[in-house]
C-alpha cells in the first residue's frame, strides 16, 4: 500500500477510485440482490384469560429477510379515499425531450389552486397532519404524488401496466424531501457505512462496478468518489431524514406493504448501473439537476411482473425504448416491475433522485405459496384421504418416462391427484394466511412519526422525570371515563396463533429495516374484541367504560397496556408538566 501511495503522489494526486481499483481489482460486477418469503399462519384458538405480556419475536421463526430489501422498500384493495386537502397537483406538459413509443404518456397539468399555502413536502406533511384518519392521509399524500393523475385513472391504466411521465415545470415539488445537503449532513454524522448504507458504484463501457471500501463513509472518501466519476446509492434515506422518514412512514399505509427509498447522486457525463429490471413498483422523484432515462418494455411472458430482480443486462440484449425523457427537477416517471430501465446524466448538470418503491414479493403467487402448504396441513390432520399411501406400484407407470404410456392405473392416478387437488380448497385458512401476511408487513413498516399534539396525547409526551430527589408524574392514571383511539389505524393487527392470540405493531419499529425483531403483545383471547372495537371506531374517541371487556378492572388494564406501548392515544393528555 504505501508503495501504491508512493506512486500516485508522484503522478500528484491519489483518489479513492484508483485506491480501490488497485486493491479490489477492476472487475468487480455486482448481482441484482433477491428479495425473500414471506411466513403464514392458522385460526383464531380460543383460550381462558391470561395477562398481556410483551415480547420481541412471534411464536413462529421468521423466514430470513431479503437480502436486498427494497430500503423499506403494495396496491390499495379498495379505491383511494378522497378528501379535502389539496397539495399541489399541478403538473406541465411534457417537453421536446421527452419521447413516448407506445403506452407511457406525459401528462399535462393545470395552475394551482387559489390561496393554497406552499412549504414544499414540509409544508405538504403539515397539511396532512391535519387529518384525523391515517387513511385519509395515505390516499391524500398517494393523490399528491401522482398529481394531476387521478389515484383511480393510475391503477386502471398504469398500475403493474405501463409506465407514467409526469412532467410538472415546478423545480419546488419536492422542495425539503432530500437534498445533496442532507447527503452530506448524514455522511458527517457519521452513521453512514459502506454496503450498508451506501454503495458506490460506476458504469462504462459496458461494465458495471460497485467500489465499496469497508467501513464508514468518511466524507473524503465519499466524495472523491464522486469526483471520479461513482454514483453514490444511499440504500436507507429514511434512516438519516426525518422527512423521508415521515413521507414513506404515510405513503406505507396506501399500498398496504413496505413503501421504501433509495436515493441516488449521479455526477454529470457519467451512468452509475447497468440496464435491469426490478421486483418492486418504482417511482422516480427528480430531486436536483437532471437525468436520462430510458425505459424497455419486458423481454419476455416471464419478465411481466417478475418476482426476483434481473442481472446487469448489456445493450446488446436491449430492444427500442418505449420511454426516453430527460427528467427535471420536480418530475416523476413510474415504472412496473419488469420493465427494464436505465439513467445516465448528461454532461452539464448532476442528478439527485429518490426512488420510492413498494409491492415486492406481494403478488397473487407469493400468497398462494404460504397458503397452500399451510391448506395442506390442515387436510393432513383433518382428512384420512391425505393420508393413505401410494399404490406400491405406481413408479412403474407415471413419471415423465411414461408419460406417453395409455394405462387405465395412469388415469386413476391423476384422477386422484386432481381429485385431491380440488378437495384442498375446502381448508384454506385464508383469513389465518392473510393476518400473517399482516404481520410480516407490520415488521418492515417504519415506526409512526407523531404529531406534536399526538406526542402530548400518548406516553412520548407523558412528563414522567426526575425531580427533586425523585421521579414524579410516574402514575399512568387511566379511568373509566378516560377517552382513546388507536394512534393509527394501521399500526396493529391481531393474529390467532398456536402459542395464543398476539398483536403485532410498529410503534416500536426501527428506522433500519428489520433492525428490531417484531414486536407484539400476547393477550388474553377475552380483549380481541376489544382491539377490533378500537379498530372500527377510529379514528373516534370511545370511553374506557365502552370496551367490550367482561369488568372495569380489565378495561382499565388494557387501556393502560396499549398506551404504554404507543398503540392508545388519549383525548386529552393523562398528565401536564
Amino acid at each position: 500500500m504505501a508503495a501504491m501511495v508512493a506512486e500516485h503522489r508522484e503522478l500528484g494526486r491519489l483518489s479513492a477510485l484508483a485506491v480501490y481499483r488497485r486493491m479490489a481489482g477492476a472487475g468487480r460486477m455486482e448481482r441484482r440482490r433477491r428479495g425473500a418469503p414471506l411466513p403464514a399462519g392458522r385460526k383464531r384458538a380460543k383460550a381462558r384469560p391470561r395477562r398481556g405480556r410483551a415480547g420481541g419475536g412471534g411464536s413462529e421463526p421468521e423466514a430470513p429477510p431479503p437480502a436486498a430489501p427494497p430500503s423499506r422498500v403494495q396496491l390499495p384493495v379498495e379505491a383511494p379515499v378522497e378528501a379535502s386537502v389539496d397539495p399541489r397537483p399541478e403538473a406541465t406538459a411534457a417537453g421536446p425531450d421527452a419521447k413516448p413509443r407506445g403506452g407511457p404518456k406525459a401528462m399535462p397539468g393545470g395552475p394551482r389552486p387559489a390561496g393554497e399555502d406552499s412549504g414544499g413536502v414540509s409544508g405538504l406533511l403539515r397539511r396532512l397532519a391535519r387529518l384525523e384518519d391515517s387513511r385519509q392521509r395515505a390516499a391524500e399524500l398517494f393523490r399528491w404524488l401522482l398529481a394531476p393523475v387521478a389515484p383511480a385513472e393510475f391503477l386502471r391504466r398504469h398500475w403493474e401496466r405501463e409506465p407514467l411521465l409526469l412532467r410538472r415545470g415546478d423545480p419546488g415539488y419536492y422542495a425539503g424531501l432530500f437534498s445533496t445537503a442532507e447527503f452530506d449532513a448524514a455522511l458527517r454524522g457519521g452513521e453512514v457505512h459502506f454496503g450498508t448504507h451506501l454503495d458506490v458504484t460506476s458504469y462504462a463501457e459496458g461494465v458495471r462496478e460497485t467500489h465499496n471500501p469497508s467501513g464508514r463513509a468518511l466524507p473524503a472518501v465519499v466524495w472523491d468518489f464522486y469526483q471520479n466519476g461513482c454514483s453514490l446509492r444511499l440504500l436507507c434515506p429514511q434512516a438519516f431524514s426525518p422527512t423521508v422518514w415521515h413521507f414513506l412512514s404515510i405513503l406505507q399505509e396506501q399500498f398496504g406493504s413496505m413503501a421504501g427509498a433509495n436515493t441516488y447522486l449521479t455526477p454529470p457525463g457519467t451512468q452509475g448501473f447497468a440496464p435491469h429490471y426490478d421486483d418492486i413498483e418504482a417511482f422516480v422523484l427528480q430531486l436536483e439537476g437532471k437525468k436520462r432515462w430510458r425505459v424497455y418494455r419486458p423481454r419476455t411472458d416471464a419478465e411481466v411482473l417478475p418476482q426476483f430482480s434481473s442481472a446487469n443486462l448489456t445493450q446488446a440484449e436491449l430492444g427500442e425504448p418505449v420511454l426516453e425523457t430527460v427528467l427535471e427537477t420536480g418530475d416523476l416517471l413510474y415504472f412496473p416491475r419488469g420493465f427494464i430501465h436505465q439513467g445516465d446524466c448528461l454532461p452539464d448538470a448532476h442528478s439527485l433522485h429518490i426512488t420510492v418503491s413498494s409491492y415486492q414479493r406481494n403478488s397473487w403467487g407469493d400468497f398462494l405459496e404460504k397458503l397452500l402448504p399451510a391448506a395442506l396441513q390442515m387436510a393432513l390432520e383433518e382428512e384420512v384421504e391425505y393420508r393413505r399411501g401410494l399404490p406400491m406400484d405406481y413408479l412403474q407407470y407415471m413419471g415423465v418416462a411414461n408419460s406417453d404410456t395409455v394405462d387405465a392405473r395412469r388415469t386413476a392416478f391423476v384422477e386422484k391427484v386432481q381429485s385431491l387437488i380440488k378437495k384442498l380448497v375446502d381448508y384454506v385458512p385464508i383469513d389465518a394466511a392473510v393476518d400473517q401476511r399482516a404481520k410480516s408487513f407490520l415488521h418492515d413498516c417504519l415506526p409512526p412519526v407523531l404529531t406534536e399534539s399526538e406526542k402530548a396525547q400518548s406516553v412520548y409526551g407523558f412528563p414522567a422525570r426526575w425531580q427533586d430527589g425523585g421521579p414524579c408524574n410516574v402514575d399512568i392514571l387511566i379511568t373509566k371515563d378516560t377517552e382513546v383511539r388507536l394512534l393509527r389505524h394501521g399500526i396493529v393487527r391481531l393474529c390467532n396463533e398456536e402459542a395464543g392470540v398476539m398483536l403485532y405493531y410498529t410503534t416500536e419499529n426501527s428506522r433500519v429495516y428489520h433492525k428490531e425483531e417484531p414486536k407484539f403483545l400476547e393477550l388474553d383471547p377475552e380483549y380481541t374484541d376489544s382491539v377490533e372495537f378500537l379498530l372500527s371506531s377510529y379514528p373516534n374517541h370511545v370511553s374506557v367504560a365502552n370496551l367490550p371487556c367482561e369488568t372495569l378492572e380489565e378495561k382499565i388494564s388494557l387501556a393502560t397496556l396499549l398506551f404504554e406501548k404507543g398503540i392508545l392515544t388519549t383525548k386529552k393528555p393523562l398528565a401536564k408538566i
